[in-house]
């Protein structure tokens, strides 16, 4: 049975947090076809959700807690901007995702600006090292540098990391489209891992 229009617009809205006039006017654009609908509208969203975070501070949201197994517990603080959102589905779900990230894949680091400048240098250095004794060439050695860079970020940085539940999207891509769904900046802030056992 085929959905009807007024089906498929609360659906757009729903998944995307669009209006109804925009939701509509953009499946009318498409001829109906949701799928692309629904790829339009999550970008505009997530292009309003980065001109919003820009502007705006997030002090708001809440710790969520995870346990594995009773092995490995993590603990995570996700800012928004009002009490209002931290309490809907949307955010909550999206703490939830994060403290599933980090008790899957232990990363170190919230952002890639969160690692010291010594620790980045050193990196940088040891890969250029490493390719130049290689007999790479100078001029090949700095692309090098960089793919084995954003090689580290996305093993040991949050938000560069590809989502465990979807290895298309990268946490900050998921953070992000919780940030379009709610209209709020969402932000990060910290986290604790703990391994049963570990020092």
């Amino acid at each position: 049975m085929m959905a009807t229009a007024t089906e498929l617009i609360k659906k757009l809205r729903e998944e995307t947090g669009a209006g109804i006039l925009d939701a509509k006017k953009t499946l009318e654009q498409v001829g109906g076809d949701f799928d692309k609908a629904l790829d339009i509208l999550k970008a505009k969203g997530l292009a309003k959700a980065d001109k919003k975070a820009a502007e705006r501070t997030a002090k708001d949201g809440i710790i969520e807690t995870y346990v594995h197994n009773g092995k490995v517990g993590v603990m995570v603080e996700l800012n928004c901007e009002t009490d209002f959102v931290a309490r809907t589905p949307q955010f909550r779900e999206a703490a939830h995702a994060v403290a599933l990230q980090i008790a899957a894949m232990n990363p170190q680091y919230v952002s890639v600006q969160d690692i010291p400048a010594e620790e980045l240098e050193a990196h940088k250095k040891t890969f250029a090292d490493a390719s130049l004794a290689e007999g790479k060439p100078a001029n090949i050695v700095e692309k090098i540098v960089s793919g084995k860079l954003d090689k580290y970020f996305a093993e040991t940085v949050l938000m560069n990391q590809p989502y465990i539940k979807d290895d298309k999207q990268t946490m900050e891509q998921v953070v992000k489209s919780a940030s379009a769904q709610t209209g709020e900046k969402i932000v990060v802030r910290r986290f604790t891992r703990y391994v049963l056992g570990e020092e």
